[in-house]
C-alpha cells in the first residue's frame, strides 16, 4: 500500500470531501482539532501523539505513521519513544494473532463430528 503513498499529492483529494460532505469534513477537522490540541487535555500532546502512532502503525495506516511520527517528535518524543510506540504496537498485533487463534481452536471444535 505505501507504493501509492505520496505526502504532499495526496492532499489534493480532499477536494472531493470539500465538494460532497463539507459540513462532515468541516467536523471531523474540529474533532481531531480537538482531540490534539496541545493544551487543555489530561493526556500531554506528545503522548496523545505515541499512542496516535501506535495506532497508526497497528492499523497499518502509512498516513497515520506519518503525521503522527512527525508530530510526537516536534511535540517531545525521541526516537526511544518512537521505537517504544513502534514495539508496543507490535505486541498489540501479535496479541491479536495469539487471540484469535485462540478463538479458531474454539470454533473448529467439533468440526471432525461432521466430516
Amino acid at each position: 500500500m505505501s507504493g501509492f503513498f505520496d505526502r504532499e499529492g495526496d492532499r489534493a483529494y480532499t477536494r472531493v470531501y470539500k465538494a460532497e460532505t463539507p459540513d462532515i469534513l468541516q467536523a471531523f477537522t474540529e474533532f481531531n482539532g480537538t482531540v490534539f490540541a496541545p493544551e487543555g487535555r489530561e493526556i500531554p500532546l506528545k503522548y496523545r501523539e505515541l499512542i496516535a502512532l501506535a495506532v497508526g502503525i497497528t492499523t497499518q495506516c502509512t498516513y497515520c505513521i506519518d503525521a503522527h511520527s512527525q508530530a510526537a517528535v516536534k511535540a517531545g518524543a525521541s526516537e526511544a519513544e518512537l521505537a517504544e510506540s513502534a514495539w508496543v504496537a507490535t505486541a498489540i498485533r501479535a496479541g491479536g494473532g495469539f487471540a484469535h487463534g485462540r478463538l479458531a481452536f474454539k470454533l473448529a471444535e467439533g468440526a471432525h463430528a461432521h466430516v
